[in-house]
């Protein structure tokens, strides 16, 4: 039998519409499959977590099958409470589906702490932008006898003289002992 006239044939007619029925079959299965296990156009609306602390945000994200992933926390922030959730991902009100991971990033305890420069013996004019670069403030500004005009002597915060390299929070306010110009009297 040659290869045209068995194409030709009966029999192979007959194999090929088998053979598009099960393709057919098998495609429906797959499809009503695939819609069930996936569960096709049913969607949770993200929550807004922003604000909350992370025994709420549990709390809320199990009730509405959903995953929570902590990811960092962020510089801190004085607007949300301590260890509250400052950023997520998705956003509030988007649509996902069941078992999705939130990606969370969390308000840390407070500021992270920076070590004070050197400024001891520079001019205020140098001393004040070197402190607010690195995020601290300048606080009370006292005068004491001393040849350096507008010169720092010495660095406190809170009332007690600190050295350079001691680690303070960020916006902490550092006081300034500056000279006042005059010669020290004996």
């Amino acid at each position: 039998m040659s290869l045209i006239r068995f194409l030709t044939s009966k029999t192979f007619f007959k194999q090929l519409a088998l053979a598009v029925v099960a393709l057919i079959v098998f495609v429906f299965i797959m499809m009503w499959w695939l819609r069930s296990t996936t569960n096709h156009g049913e969607f949770i609306e993200v929550p807004d977590l922003k604000g909350k602390t992370i025994e709420t945000v549990k709390i809320e994200l199990n009730d509405n099958d959903l995953v929570m992933e902590i990811q960092d926390s962020a510089n801190f922030n004085p607007k949300y409470p301590k260890y509250s959730v400052i950023e997520q991902y998705p956003e509030a009100g988007s649509q996902v589906k069941e078992n999705r991971k939130i990606y969370l990033i969390l308000n840390p305890s407070g500021f992270r702490k920076v070590a004070v420069p050197n400024i001891v013996r520079r001019t205020f004019r140098q001393a004040k932008p070197t402190l607010e670069a690195l995020g601290f403030e300048v606080g009370e500004i006292t005068y004491a006898d001393d040849i350096g005009k507008d010169e720092v002597l010495s660095i406190k915060h809170q009332g007690e003289t600190i050295k350079a390299g001691t680690m303070l929070p960020l916006t902490s306010k550092i006081d300034l002992v500056l000279g006042n110009g005059n010669r020290a009297s004996n």
